[in-house]
């Protein structure tokens, strides 16, 4: 006998779940505690916009801009610039190094002690192609510089993973990257351009010419480059007349802080928490006594005693004497023009568009440029002259 649906009760409802008692007593303190870290959030902004005087939007917000992420990524930027999310971020770090050795995204540990950036590393999307267009700024450059009787040379410092590569340990450098500087010297050589590739003069150094925990050459390598560049400067006739000698004397070694710990984000621990320090070689230059030059080599305007050899570039002309190592090695004054986070180009603008070049237009520039920063992706970049 078939039983009529009709006839089923309906399912009783199961009773409702009772909070516990546990949950009742922390639930007000979840709330609390959200509603201070909202609180903290706010009063953070607030004192980064008001009092430090960050900007709430971009300068020159558009609809393109905010379409493609970049106003709000720009604002989250510099949001996260504001006092408890850069304190946050701080301590994160700190546990990241800590209890995991890890260095963030922008740094890598290859052997125990040798830190090396992780963008020297990293293949770049159309790179031959971003390079190509940096070699024809090179020689655009080249041809004004031509047209005042100005000479230009190109000198390529290779990465620190390059040279250093028996320090890489566990990293890995991919094999595309073999042929980035020397291609780049090649090219611009072909174009006309005197171009150096440092990367055959520093190889027989390996690591004992690069700062463990630093970006940047150290002294030894430094003074390598000086020597090649100089050579390389005689051989194309492009030297200046040797009209000074240098002496060059030998400081005790001191402690050296790594740009790579402070982009690491672990400047701020204790010593004894950061990688390990290091010491580094230190030089004093001077004029050997009696090497003064006499100002007899007078030009029309009467200031033959500026230099006419320049230096423009990055932080590695500012780093480890070797500007000076140069001018040794040149017996000539080089003006030193490099500038810290210049890259490809903006050592020689800010150069550029100074009035040391129109007031004293130098005779020779050299062009110091990284490698790492030849395949980078191009953003705008123009050299322009006056």
């Amino acid at each position: 006998m078939m039983r009529d649906p009709a006839a089923t009760p309906p399912p009783s409802k199961p009773p409702m779940q009772q909070p516990t008692l546990f949950a009742r007593l922390t639930s007000p303190l979840a709330g609390l505690g959200l509603a201070c870290i909202l609180a903290a959030g706010l009063l953070s902004n607030g004192y980064a916009w008001f009092v430090q005087g960050r900007a709430v939007l971009p300068e020159k917000p558009d609809w393109p801009g905010f379409m493609d992420g970049k106003i709000t990524g720009a604002i989250a930027q510099d949001m996260g610039q504001a006092p408890l999310p850069a304190g946050l971020a701080k301590l994160q770090r700190a546990a990241g190094w800590l209890f995991m050795g890890d260095l963030g995204r922008q740094v890598r540990q290859g052997c125990p002690g040798w830190l090396f950036l992780a963008e020297e590393l990293m293949p770049q999307p159309d790179g031959a192609a971003h390079a190509a267009a940096r070699a024809r700024t090179v020689t655009a450059v080249r041809e004004r510089l031509q047209e005042r009787g100005i000479a230009l040379a190109v000198a390529i410092v290779p990465d620190k993973s390059r040279i250093a590569a028996a320090q890489l340990c566990r990293l890995a450098r991919p094999a595309s990257l073999a042929g980035r500087a020397a291609d780049f010297a090649q090219a611009l050589a072909a174009a006309g351009v005197p171009a150096v590739d440092l990367a055959p003069a520093l190889a027989p150094l390996g690591a004992q010419a690069f700062l463990r925990t630093d970006t940047h050459w150290n002294e030894a390598g430094a003074r390598q480059a000086a020597r090649a560049l100089g050579q390389a400067l005689r051989q194309a006739g492009l030297a200046p007349e040797r009209d000074r000698e240098y002496e060059i004397q030998a400081l005790a070694p001191a402690p050296r802080p790594g740009d790579l710990v402070r982009l690491a984000g672990l400047d701020w621990l204790a010593p004894s928490l950061q990688p390990a320090p290091e010491m580094a070689a230190r030089s004093r230059l001077s004029l050997a006594p009696g090497a003064q030059p006499d100002g007899a080599d007078d030009d029309l305007f009467g200031d033959a005693g500026l230099p006419r050899t320049v230096v423009v570039g990055s932080s590695y002309s500012r780093t480890s004497n070797f500007v000076p190592f140069l001018a040794a090695e040149l017996g000539v004054e080089v003006a030193n023009f490099g500038l810290d986070g210049g890259k490809f180009a903006g050592g020689a603008n800010a150069y550029f568009a100074s009035a040391a070049f129109r007031q004293t237009p130098p005779r020779l520039v050299i062009w110091e440029i990284p490698e790492r920063d030849l395949q980078t992706p191009l953003d705008g970049e123009q050299v322009a002259l006056p």
